[in-house]
């Protein structure tokens, strides 16, 4: 489905730093007034069953058109600003508690359907970075994107040789609008200093930067395509597209196009037996590329699938989109690995032990020992417990509300006006985009609602040997 044409789509999204943040101040000015209305609904008890009805339609008409300001603003803004409007959209318990569903409806046009730039724009950067127009490259090129998101649109198009292709083109002015969000991020740092250095905020700041410049480099994308097709090679059931080097460079990606049924397409009218197997195909692409390969696909949101269904019912999955790939230490992953198998032995001195070594956890911090102890076994039953486990939106939700909620207690002193300033943690700055990973996952499958003996499927990967990934370097521990 093609996006419908709009004459006064710019040519490239606003760059400006200061431009950038007084949009998103904008859209603060329309949440505090939600964020009051749902206190007074809380607090309200003396009113009657029809005034309460009548306040809820109104606060819920107003998270409807918050969320519509939202889609637009973050829609126009590119870069950072619509990777949080896209994390929004589907992992449960990061929208306003009580309207996720309205924000996440309105929201999930983000992940593949963001307003894209005129044609115009996007046919000079293909005559920039590759010497000739579009038609002149290729038999076929849409000049309509069929996909809009956060660094880049995508068109349909058909080499000489016949083949079919998604020509993927960068947003012009894209890589200062992503590094002047980062300046925002870093000054916003440097205000929440005391607190930050709890979280270790600055080092985690530098390595989204790390990670999310390399990102907007589509010959680094390239070549961790490449390196997923190599992991999955004798797997049939994972298609990973095939890159054409010779158009492909900085700001321009061509590869393979892949057909296929979309995520919520697929979740809403696939049987259960389909979705037992994507939930099953998923979780190998994930976890085996993680545990095997040392490789993190950082970036799992319902727009990067594309399901293969054949007559005879036999599932596969394309997936999409491998910008924000993260190849990580060995020690980090012996770590994890070492962290889960102690878990999974109920050994609880040894888990101990190695949450302190592995994430830097602190017991002798009374407040956040049994925290993030608690946290970290709650995060990883699916791979610890032997048995069918199913992903839900409760499921979901909870992880995140239970860190939340646990971190307010411990920052916000009951009946204190200043925030405490509690310990620092030493977790990895590796860990920062695992995190990502696990809720974004665990929303994904919530959706596909089928369970699965993950254990079983994962523990061949955690007992064997990291192996080198094909193309990517390892780096040294950070």
């Amino acid at each position: 489905m093609s996006i419908p044409d709009d004459p006064k789509r710019p040519s490239r999204p606003p760059t400006g730093r200061f431009g950038r943040l007084a949009r998103l101040g904008a859209l603060g000015t329309r949440a505090v007034p939600l964020a009051i209305a749902g206190v007074k609904k809380r607090l309200s008890g003396e009113i009657d069953e029809e005034e309460q009805q009548r306040q809820r339609e109104k606060i819920l008409k107003e998270a409807k058109k918050t969320a519509e300001a939202m889609l637009k603003t973050l829609g126009e803004m590119k870069g950072l600003p619509l990777k949080i409007g896209q994390m929004a959209s589907y992992i449960d318990g990061l929208a306003p508690p009580g309207y996720e569903e309205k924000f996440q409806e309105v929201l999930k046009r983000l992940q593949a359907k963001a307003p894209p730039l005129s044609p115009e724009a996007a046919e000079k950067v293909i005559k920039s970075e590759l010497g000739a127009p579009p038609e002149e490259i290729f038999a076929e090129f849409e000049r309509e994107p069929f996909a809009a998101a956060s660094i880049g649109q995508v068109h349909r198009a058909r080499l000489r040789s016949g083949e079919r292709v998604a020509v993927k083109v960068q947003y012009p002015g894209i890589d200062t609008a992503i590094e002047n969000d980062l300046k925002t991020v870093a000054v916003m740092e440097q205000m929440i200093a005391p607190i930050g250095r709890r979280y270790q905020s600055k080092e985690g700041l530098e390595e989204i930067k790390r990670v999310f410049l390399a990102e907007i480099d589509y010959t680094q994308e390239a070549v961790a395509t490449d390196a997923f097709r190599a992991f999955f090679a004798d797997d049939p059931s994972i298609v990973i597209p095939r890159v054409v080097h010779s158009l492909t460079t900085k700001r321009v990606l061509v590869n393979e196009y892949i057909d296929g049924i979309d995520y919520h397409t697929f979740t809403q009218s696939a049987p259960w037996s389909q979705r037992h197997v994507a939930t099953k195909t998923i979780w190998k692409f994930m976890f085996r590329s993680l545990y095997e390969y040392g490789t993190l696909y950082a970036d799992p949101h319902p727009g990067n699938y594309r399901f293969i269904v054949s007559k005879d019912d036999d599932v596969k999955i394309g997936f999409l989109d491998f910008g924000c790939v993260r190849v990580l230490s060995d020690q980090m992953i012996a770590g994890m690995k070492r962290v889960i198998l102690a878990r999974m032995r109920r050994d609880d001195d040894e888990f101990s032990r190695a949450l302190v070594e592995v994430y830097g956890f602190d017991p002798t911090d009374e407040e956040g020992w049994p925290l993030y102890k608690t946290y970290t076994e709650q995060l990883i039953r699916p791979l610890t417990d032997d048995e069918p486990f199913l992903h839900t939106k409760e499921v979901a939700r909870e992880n995140v509300a239970f860190i939340v909620r646990g971190e307010r207690k411990i920052v916000w002193k009951k009946g204190e006006v200043l925030p405490n300033l509690p310990k620092p943690l030493k977790m990895p700055v590796e860990n920062t985009f695992v995190n990502r990973l696990q809720w974004g996952l665990t929303s994904v499958l919530a959706g596909l609602e089928a369970d699965y003996n993950f254990h079983r499927l994962t523990l061949p990967w955690i007992l064997g040997a990291r192996k080198p990934p094909p193309g990517l370097t390892v780096p040294d521990p950070v």
